[in-house]
């Protein structure tokens, strides 16, 4: 399967990962195995709105340019195929290999029970002796299921070397749950976490456990998503929580009633990271849907719905306020360059004089750093005419970036749409962007990846325009470079 000229359709991403047709959500099982990294996903083959789901396949050398491959695994007599992850078991212990290594799925069916007929959600295994390119279920499926759960799903599979064993961490209606294995066909459940910790703004979802190095030691960092809920305007969206993790329990850092939102923007969510990626390489990588539950299903697109963000490089970082993520996307990315404008002396911004007023590009990545002197609204519009501007503003008086997509383009599929979203910058007078716009998106990631702002749009295709603006205040123009994003499906052609 490979691409054909419908990847040049109206709003499709050039840049950023989407299914050759039909609907895509949550990222699934990423793994990288012998040279490649496997993105699964949940995939919808006969339609572009949600429905009974199958994982999605492709792979990629670098993250960026993707081979599309056949549906991996399809809805059996258990139920639909929904979220999880891969792993793989260099040792053989499941016995699916031969005693040589292999990859294993662990996914939720989601279906009926075979004899009371309400529904359930259970774990299930896959294996794969072939690169991942055919999957065989296990037969003694399903290996874990809890029937007084009924949001009992998205199991992510980790190996946790200091006591030899597999631990999975699943999303439990209003919490975690910890299980660990030595085979991973049999469970034993260890602990729950975060019934009275973080947000509860919905459902908890698609849950994720790694550790990071900091200041000379680990700390551990589980993701856990929030699905919509119509009480809040943001939809869904993704925290996270830093602590410590015994191989039975989490133990949060922070008080339980602290948040920490992983993007700032509506569209990132159920993101999850790679297992398995090389110790020499030494990242945790993370790729998100660029999409939100509230509106998800009615997004302005045709043949194909939904698109990944780009992938990110995940780190901690000691901050005034406590340990927090940083996200920087993968230095992979800047093969797609094509240099179009650099300023590398200081300028003081003058309102009404737009330095990038002879720029023009739909798909681009801009870095900028500033110096804020009086307080200052300034900023960036992005996809811009006559009519239609992105805004991505930095209002330092109340030390906001913003993203302003009340006049983005198409706004009127749904009425949670047009909004401005918000993200406390926690430096004030220096302020670095580092923005990434496509068809369809904007990723605004400031001050080297400490927070992060990622929100779909909608535009004309004649809104290719981008100011460099100033409304009030002092505020002086140290760097700025501007690339033109080439399309990852036309092998260089813009």
């Amino acid at each position: 399967m490979s691409p054909t000229n419908f990847f040049n359709e109206e709003y499709r991403p050039q840049y950023h990962f989407t299914p050759m047709k039909n609907w895509m959500n949550d990222p699934n099982g990423m793994v990288y195995f012998q040279g490649e990294y496997h993105l699964f996903y949940q995939y919808h083959p006969e339609s572009t709105v949600w429905g009974p789901m199958h994982w999605g396949h492709a792979v990629s050398s670098d993250m960026i340019h993707w081979e599309h491959l056949p549906i991996a695994l399809f809805p059996d007599e258990i139920g639909f195929i929904f979220s999880g992850s891969v792993v793989v078991d260099p040792c053989d212990s499941t016995g699916f290999f031969n005693g040589k290594e292999g990859l294993v799925a662990i996914f939720t069916h989601a279906g009926e029970h075979p004899v009371t007929r309400k529904p359930r959600q259970v774990q299930s295994l896959a294996y794969s002796k072939d690169q991942g390119r055919t999957w065989t279920k296990y037969e003694g499926n399903p290996v874990l299921e809890e029937p007084a759960i009924a949001d009992f799903r998205d199991p992510k599979v980790i190996w946790y070397e200091e006591e030899r064993k597999w631990i999975m961490v699943l999303a439990a209606g209003n919490h975690v749950r910890f299980y660990s294995s030595n085979d991973m066909k049999s469970w034993d459940f260890e602990s729950a976490f975060g019934k009275t910790e973080g947000s509860h703004q919905g459902v908890w979802e698609c849950p994720d456990l790694f550790s990071l190095p900091i200041d000379g030691v680990h700390r551990w960092v589980l993701i856990v998503s929030i699905g919509d809920d119509p009480a809040y305007h943001e939809g869904s969206r993704t925290q996270y929580f830093v602590g410590d993790f015994n191989g039975k329990t989490f133990t949060n850092d922070n008080d339980p009633d602290v948040v920490l939102w992983l993007d700032f923007g509506r569209d990132n969510y159920a993101g999850v990271t790679w297992s398995d990626v090389p110790k020499e390489d030494g990242r945790r990588l993370f790729i998100g849907w660029m999409s939100n539950w509230k509106y998800a299903n009615h997004v302005p697109t045709s043949t194909w719905r939904s698109a990944m963000t780009l992938p990110r490089s995940l780190s901690l970082t000691s901050t005034s306020e406590g340990i927090r993520l940083v996200q920087k996307p993968v230095h992979e990315v800047s093969v797609l360059r094509e240099p179009l404008t650099s300023i590398k002396r200081t300028i003081t911004l003058v309102p009404d004089e737009n330095l990038l007023k002879d720029i023009k590009s739909k798909t681009f990545e801009l870095k900028a750093s500033f110096t804020i002197k009086e307080a200052a609204v300034f900023g960036l519009k992005v996809h811009q005419s006559n009519e239609e501007e992105t805004i991505i503003g930095f209002n330092s008086q109340r030390s906001v970036l913003y993203v302003d997509r009340r006049k983005s383009g198409d706004l009127g599929f749904h009425d949670a749409f047009s909004c401005v979203q918000e993200m406390a910058v926690l430096e004030k007078e220096h302020v670095s962007l580092h923005i990434f716009v496509d068809k369809s998106s904007v990723e605004v990631f400031v001050n080297e990846g400490k927070q992060v702002l990622t929100s779909l749009i909608f535009p004309k295709e004649e809104s290719d325009g981008i100011e460099l603006f100033l409304d009030q205040g002092v505020v002086d123009l140290h760097s700025l470079d501007v690339f033109n994003y080439h399309s990852i499906w036309t092998k260089g052609e813009s």
